[in-house]
């Protein structure tokens, strides 16, 4: 990245929006914290934090990791809209257009995992393989992935909060799952909201030894083996407010040995599940990181 190119990122959320300016990550010279509200003041307080602070200075580029569903086909009607999110008021907004409508420079647009997946392999951990798979768990969850460093994309963007799992044996009587689509997928099994759902508590005041982190770690081992066997990613990253309980990661290796069964040699000991399914390199920095890593990666096509 040239030193002196000058990028704006926004990491949008459904409950804010996070907008820097600067030539990267670690390198921002203005950030701000904007509530998320209706699009158009959501979108006019972006315009109005750019525009303030690149006075005398043009940006070069915009990354938008946004949360979604969103359509990035470009051929399409809708290309850069939010599409059939259930956050009320978002739903067809029209988020590309209304940036370039006010900046007339290249712009990067995709879901917030698959930023941040392009953010871990510039810049954190996935920098020394070619392919590599981000979950967030927490909220909702959701994944993004590269191979060959190019970020995945087809029919649309990956969905892999929505694989279907097995409901374990030990799960709680009359428990099927909290995802209004598909009940027991990943999401519906182990996002925040499903725990809370589950045990009536919150994720982060259940304490160590409940019973609810053996379930959520095998829930989450289910799904990394899915997504070895699938993907093949050289690495697995997991992010969000769940995977801040750093006792969940040891729980989780351990299950992933359990359930693929030494099927794939090379992530078969101990050693080689803890480098393979690890947390993010760029910490709290990944979010921001995303809407920059989408932001070089227009300027650069």
């Amino acid at each position: 990245m040239a030193s002196d190119t000058y990028y704006g990122a926004i990491e949008a959320g459904g409950t804010k929006f996070v907008c820097a300016v600067g030539a990267g990550p670690h390198a921002v010279d203005a950030q701000i914290r904007i509530p998320t509200t209706t699009p158009s003041e959501t979108f006019q307080a972006v315009v109005d934090f750019f525009r303030s602070h690149t006075a005398g200075r043009r940006l070069d580029a915009i990354g938008i990791a946004s949360f979604g569903p969103i359509d990035l086909n470009p051929g399409s009607e809708t290309y850069g809209y939010i599409t059939s999110t259930p956050k009320p008021g978002w739903k067809n907004a029209n988020f590309v257009g209304t940036i370039r409508n006010a900046f007339d420079v290249p712009i990067g647009f995709d879901t917030d995992v698959n930023g941040a997946v392009l953010a871990e392999h510039k810049w954190g951990a996935a920098q020394d393989v070619n392919s590599a798979v981000y979950y967030t768990i927490g909220t909702g969850i959701g994944g993004g992935g590269i191979a060959n460093g190019q970020l995945l994309h087809g029919l649309m963007h990956p969905e892999m909060g929505h694989m279907r799992l097995k409901i374990s044996d030990d799960e709680v009587d009359g428990f099927n799952g909290a995802c209004p689509y598909h009940g027991n997928c990943f999401e519906g099994l182990a996002s925040g909201p499903a725990m809370q759902a589950r045990w009536q508590t919150p994720a982060e005041q259940l304490p160590i030894g409940h019973p609810a982190w053996t379930l959520e770690a095998g829930y989450i081992a289910q799904a990394m083996v899915n997504t070895a066997c699938i993907l093949s990613p050289e690495r697995i990253i997991l992010g969000g407010g769940v995977m801040q309980q750093e006792h969940l990661f040891p729980m989780v290796h351990k299950q992933f040995m359990d359930t693929m069964q030494g099927y794939i040699a090379s992530v078969s000991s101990a050693a080689a599940v803890e480098n393979y399914i690890v947390a993010p390199g760029m910490g709290d920095l990944v979010g921001l990181g995303a809407g920059f890593a989408l932001a070089e990666a227009a300027l650069l096509i």
